[in-house]
């Protein structure tokens, strides 16, 4: 009996995975192949921005990091400055819903009594210690000095800061009377995070306790004069 050729096995497996095998299967066949080279590629980008900074960032060393041909990396990403688009928004959404994910599993499983505000400030601060958010932090820090880059990076990221907060009125119902002082918990969260994260190393771990402590407070004041 002849053996099945390689090939052929693998015509068999793609058809069991595109059951009826006509055009409509095929086509989602390639689109979700599509899908998993982009993400590969942006999970590449993460890693070489958080590797080498933005200076070192370029479209040939994400190619070779995520395995794929300069072919399929310009089918994808034409450009330097399109890789950095499609970066940010990948940083963002995966960050978010990470968060997103673990607060409300959390917040279904958590004690009667346990403060969802610490629960949230715990989570958020993890996030922030995520390699998504330091690819993030690096793009930031960048465009500060780099105009080609703020015309890309500052705009999206004040659309992707005002998706972030309609998300979190979503899963802070008790703040929708007061959104001001949403923002104003959501800023302070952020910014001190952020600090922290950046200086954690020169202060020590007491220190840098202590300001996330007090940060804490400060979001729980502001939920109780969100409540009236």
């Amino acid at each position: 009996m002849t053996s099945t050729r390689p090939a052929t096995r693998r015509a068999q497996a793609l058809s069991r995975m595109r059951p009826g095998g006509g055009p409509d299967d095929r086509q989602r066949w390639q689109q979700r192949k599509a899908s998993l080279t982009r993400e590969a590629i942006l999970e590449a980008a993460v890693d070489s921005l958080v590797d080498t900074g933005y200076a070192g960032l370029s479209t040939n060393d994400v190619a070779r990091r995520a395995s794929v041909s300069r072919g399929a990396m310009h089918h994808h990403f034409a450009s330097r400055a399109d890789l950095v688009e499609g970066l940010i928004e990948h940083v963002f959404y995966h960050r978010m819903r990470q968060f997103l994910d673990e607060f409300l599993a959390r917040l279904k499983q958590a004690p009667p009594g346990e403060d969802p505000y610490r629960m949230a400030m715990e989570l958020h601060w993890r996030s922030v210690q995520s390699r998504e958010y330091g690819a993030f932090l690096r793009l930031a820090v960048a465009a500060r000095s780099d105009d080609a880059l703020a015309a890309i990076f500052t705009p999206a990221a004040r659309l992707y800061d005002e998706i972030w907060l309609g998300e979190m009125h979503h899963a802070f119902p008790q703040w929708r009377e007061a959104p001001e002082l949403m923002r104003i918990a959501n800023d302070v969260t952020q910014a001190v995070h952020a600090g922290v994260l950046i200086n954690g190393a020169i202060w020590g771990d007491e220190r840098s306790a202590a300001v996330l402590e007090r940060a804490a407070m400060l979001v729980e004041d502001l939920a109780q004069l969100a409540q009236g």
